[in-house]
């Protein structure tokens, strides 16, 4: 009788909330079950470099137990990008004998656990392990968003399920489904309980600053939106700005400003200079910690940001009020209409409150599973149909109806006329102008007219 095969689980992570993901799973017995589990990590920052790596982020003790083995990615492929690389079809035997002999794989039977399936460095990843299963995890609000990119015959029908948090309660992942992808919760007790070891775990290095953080602050969340070329670094100050003037018009003295990690140090400075005119102390948090850690350590009375998914833990795992702003700007700019981000914004700028409006963040309550099912549901379809239509066209007719009853003044920011308009549905350009745009000879005469005005005027 031959002898049975060990069965080895590759868990790819790229950040801290991730692996705290994947900690939370293991605890809950989520995943598959395996004879060794092996944490991969991957640094994709710019220049990774110059950044930490996670297994070296505070708290990440508290959770290395969870796995066999460490490695880095970074390491395996240097010096190659993790983001920017992908093996070629003839290489990808020579690069699986590589890893395998790299992490002492032998002939064993390996599992994949990795999250953004739809990019380097899992795209990669899934390519390389020809035919091991593949288990998708969510560490975000994307996964109630439509797959991005076309994955491949080779990997999409070897994708077996979707892990996510349940971030917003009522609200099905749209990820993967059309590939017959079902999902599963990772609960919510086990990813607290994962939190408070890391948090607990965060104090030997940093603990001093999380120790000094004001109790009961209003915490803001960046994001350093500028480096992705959604708004400008001026657009963003601004931005930062307005969360300062918006937590002291609900009375809090005490702020606590949560930098993103790569963010410029001297962006803090008018932060702190326009706290102090308005009367308020503003803090600047730059140990590199989860915002998870800080509501567990400082426990924050509000959590700003803009479409953060620190927000939605804040809310729905801690309780924590929580307020939006910048959000209306954002969906305008994002570009393309399929931008993976424009799903996270929707859901941000759909059910929580706006940080400028007072009474209403004061008021506000986090909407019922009940209400997520009648209202937000309906919108995120309307707007996944739209971002990838060919991947759903099943959500064609629910969208066609829920544009036809609800399009207004209110929700006209989730979409795009000229989108509307190449889709076919209703809020279209009126069909004796729709042709404009995508006309030559008329594109060529303004362009001539535009350049003889210019003349002139000169």
């Amino acid at each position: 009788m031959a002898a049975t095969r060990t069965r080895t689980q590759l868990l790819l992570a790229s950040t801290l909330y991730g692996a705290a993901t994947l900690a939370a799973a293991v605890d809950a017995g989520a995943l598959p079950a395996a004879d060794r589990r092996v944490l991969v990590v991957s640094n994709n920052s710019a220049v990774p470099e110059t950044a930490e790596r996670l297994d070296q982020a505070p708290g990440f003790r508290a959770l290395r137990g969870r796995f066999d083995q460490v490695v880095s990615w970074n390491e395996a492929i240097s010096p190659l990008h993790p983001s920017g690389w992908a093996p070629g079809v003839d290489e990808v035997p020579m690069w699986e004998r590589y890893f395998r002999m790299l992490w002492a794989l032998g002939d064993d039977e390996v599992d994949l656990v990795v999250e953004s399936l739809q990019v380097a460095p899992a795209l990669s990843f899934a390519q390389i392990f020809l035919g091991a299963p593949i288990t998708v995890y969510a560490d975000g609000l994307m996964s109630y968003g439509p797959t991005r990119n076309k994955l491949g015959l080779l990997v999409d029908s070897r994708i077996d399920r979707l892990l996510h948090l349940d971030l917003v309660p009522g609200l099905e992942p749209l990820l993967l489904t059309e590939f017959g992808v079902s999902s599963q919760v990772v609960p919510g007790a086990e990813f607290t309980k994962v939190l408070a070891e890391v948090a607990e775990a965060a104090g030997d290095a940093g603990g001093d600053a999380l120790d000094e953080l004001p109790q009961n602050a209003a915490l803001l969340l960046g994001q350093y939106l500028s480096a992705l070329g959604i708004l400008s670094a001026e657009e963003e100050e601004q931005l930062h700005l307005s969360m300062v003037r918006g937590a002291v018009a609900l009375g809090h003295t005490k702020i606590v400003f949560k930098p993103h990690p790569t963010a410029p140090a001297h962006w803090t400075e008018p932060l702190t200079a326009e706290a102090a005119r308005l009367g308020a102390e503003l803090t600047v948090l730059n140990t590199p910690v989860l915002a998870e850690v800080v509501y567990q350590r400082a426990r924050p009375a509000l959590v700003a940001g803009c479409f953060s998914t620190a927000l939605l833990t804040a809310s729905v795992l801690y309780g924590i009020p929580v307020a939006r702003t910048g959000t209306r700007l954002l969906l305008d700019r994002l570009v393309p209409y399929q931008n993976s981000n424009r799903v996270p914004v929707t859901i941000v700028h759909a059910t929580l409150p706006d940080l400028a409006d007072a009474a209403a963040v004061r008021a506000w309550t986090p909407p019922s599973p009940e209400q997520v099912a009648a209202e937000l549901t309906p919108l995120l379809h309307t707007v996944g149909y739209c971002m990838q239509s060919q991947a759903h066209p099943e959500l064609r007719d629910a969208a066609v109806a829920w544009l036809g009853r609800n399009l207004t003044a209110d929700t006209w920011p989730y979409f795009k006329r000229r989108r509307l308009t190449s889709l076919g549905l209703p809020g279209a350009l009126p069909a004796r102008l729709a042709f404009v745009p995508r006309n030559r000879t008329v594109r060529r005469v303004a362009r001539r007219a535009r350049a003889l005005k210019k003349a002139a005027l000169g």
